[in-house]
């Protein structure tokens, strides 16, 4: 027998089964069962069909991981229409070539994030803009929950789990962002592989410190729905917010980049210690580059809860592998620390390899590098309009796998590492930062003459931004700008988390003979202190 995979089960799943069962504990402390979350979904999707959406047409979401979030997501999805989650910390000119690029028909942004959208509705197709609370917003806005007063009936097309379901945009490496198309199958089979490798069980408390716009929460927006398991939503990172919340709500799982995991800590050392469990043992998933040891070793030892390093990209899902493999160390073995900061070993049905620029794979001897390419049902249909990225992103070293831009070795179990990145992209924090997009906003200042971009070690980020500045003037003494200056003009011109943390006037660059920057011989100098050239979270 073969039956459609499609995402509209993990919520008809959960209304079938655990429809009078706590589903969502709002930012307000509102509580939804199943059944009110379903039926608040359903009054989403009749007010889309009632603005003329239909399937295939793209409605955004712009929102916190609030529960309109959840909503808005799961009501564009049952009529056929294609999620495209918005990441809240860009600027207007980034939605508007979002929203013009998509096609976007309909946007629901929060309250908060609205002016941002109403500063460049005139630039877009959009016809139809919905927020959560219309009277703090400017201009003309629908109110969400004004639209849920009328009726809850919708025609539930036809789908197929070849329709793509969800764009999600990523940074690429160029200033332009790219759509990264999932279908119902992938995003299906993700979610299953996610509910397999985190363990997730109906009694589950998972707690939103993820964004939910990040490749859907990971696919946690469809595999903790399915489980009938609760959502704990916020409205931002906040540690003493967190741990209250894993107290107070029995919060069993949640997801944490390296950074939140480091907020965490200050805070817990400030306090003199907190309480950091609940009712509910508490287990944390990290992605990326791993936390440094002491990281890990903190949070297992002093929190008391148990960390798993997963690693993926935007358009693989994104998980494709994980060091949470119980088999290969002890649970009291300091040992662990050292598996636990490795990108770890392929997801079921996942073919996880490290290639060299023969697309032969390297030696299982920990010292050879080659890229990380994937192949794997969880893996993206293409990206958005853009043919031939697609077609590069899936063939340059061997074809048919998609190519990571990830540097690493493999061991003799086959646990990757990542020792460096081959793309022009940073990850700060857990958001991608493109060098490129740094260097043309930076390069149209009229002081400065070349500049060069790369990722520098961060305590508290794992990497960030660096600008390597030649002066305009070519006097790196007085450069007739400065430093502060160069970062004001960042920040009027693209988001605050993209803004350099650090510039450095220089005479020169180094380069080839043929006047190519060798970004190599920059990141050398700031790595050199450290076991590898990437940031570690």
């Amino acid at each position: 027998m073969e039956k459609p995979l499609l995402v509209t089960d993990f919520l008809d799943r959960a209304r079938r089964y655990y429809g009078s069962k706590e589903a969502v504990v709002a930012t307000t402390r509102e509580r939804y069962t199943y059944d009110e979350l379903g039926d608040r979904a359903d009054r989403f999707s009749a007010a889309l069909q009632r603005y003329g959406v239909e399937k295939g047409d793209r409605v955004a979401v712009l929102d916190p991981n609030t529960h309109y979030h959840l909503e808005a997501a799961y009501g564009s999805m049952q009529v056929g229409a294609v999620h495209t989650p918005l990441n809240y910390r860009l600027v207007p000119a980034d939605y508007e070539y979002i929203l013009n690029d998509a096609g976007v028909d309909v946007v629901y942004a929060d309250y908060e994030y609205a002016e941002k959208i109403e500063a460049i509705r005139d630039d877009v197709p959009t016809e139809t803009f919905v927020t959560n609370d219309a009277d703090a917003v400017e201009g003309e806005w629908l109110s969400f929950d004004e639209e849920l007063a009328d009726s809850a009936a919708y025609d539930r097309p036809e789908m197929d789990e070849g329709d793509v379901v969800t764009i999600n945009y990523t940074s690429g490496t160029t200033g332009d962002p790219k759509g990264v198309c999932r279908t119902h199958r992938t995003e299906t089979l993700h979610a299953y592989l996610v509910s397999m490798h985190q363990e997730l069980a109906d009694d589950d408390v998972y707690l939103w410190t993820l964004p939910m716009f990040h490749v859907n929460g990971w696919g946690h927006i469809y595999s903790v729905t399915g489980h009938g398991a609760k959502h704990v939503c916020t409205r931002g990172v906040d540690a003493a917010d967190i741990f209250d919340a894993v107290r107070g709500e029995g919060v069993s799982y949640m997801c944490a980049a390296p950074t939140v995991l480091n907020l965490l800590m200050d805070h817990y050392d400030r306090e003199g210690g907190v309480e950091t469990t609940g009712a509910n043992p508490v287990r944390v998933a990290t992605a990326g580059a791993a936390p440094p040891e002491a990281t890990i070793r903190t949070v297992e030892e002093e929190f008391g809860w148990y960390l798993m390093h997963v690693y993926g990209a935007t358009e693989t899902g994104p998980l494709i592998t994980t060091s949470h493999a119980r088999r290969f160390f002890d649970d009291d073995d300091p040992a662990r620390f050292d598996l636990k900061k490795r990108q770890g070993i392929g997801y079921v049905g996942t073919d996880v390899r490290v290639v060299d620029e023969n697309g032969e794979d390297v030696p299982r001897d920990g010292q050879t590098i080659g890229e990380i390419v994937v192949r794997g049902n969880q893996v993206m249909d293409r990206y958005w309009n853009k043919p031939e990225e697609t077609e590069e992103a899936f063939s340059e070293r061997l074809e048919g796998y998609y190519h990571m831009g990830d540097l690493a070795v493999v061991d003799e179990n086959g646990f990757v590492t990542i020792q460096d990145r081959k793309k022009d992209i940073i990850i700060s924090g857990g958001e991608n930062i493109s060098s490129i997009e740094l260097e043309d906003t930076l390069f149209d200042h009229e002081a400065v003459g070349d500049v060069a971009v790369i990722p520098a070690p961060s305590e508290e980020w794992g990497e960030s931004p660096k600008a390597f500045v030649v002066p305009a003037n070519g006097d790196p003494a007085d450069p007739g700008v400065t430093e502060s200056d160069l970062l004001d003009y960042c920040r009027e011109r693209i988001a605050t988390f993209k803004v350099p943390k650090e510039i450095e006037f220089v005479a020169e660059l180094p380069k080839t003979a043929t006047g190519k920057v060798q970004k190599y011989e920059l990141r050398e100098k700031e790595w050199e202190d450290e076991d590898r050239m990437v940031g570690q979270g």
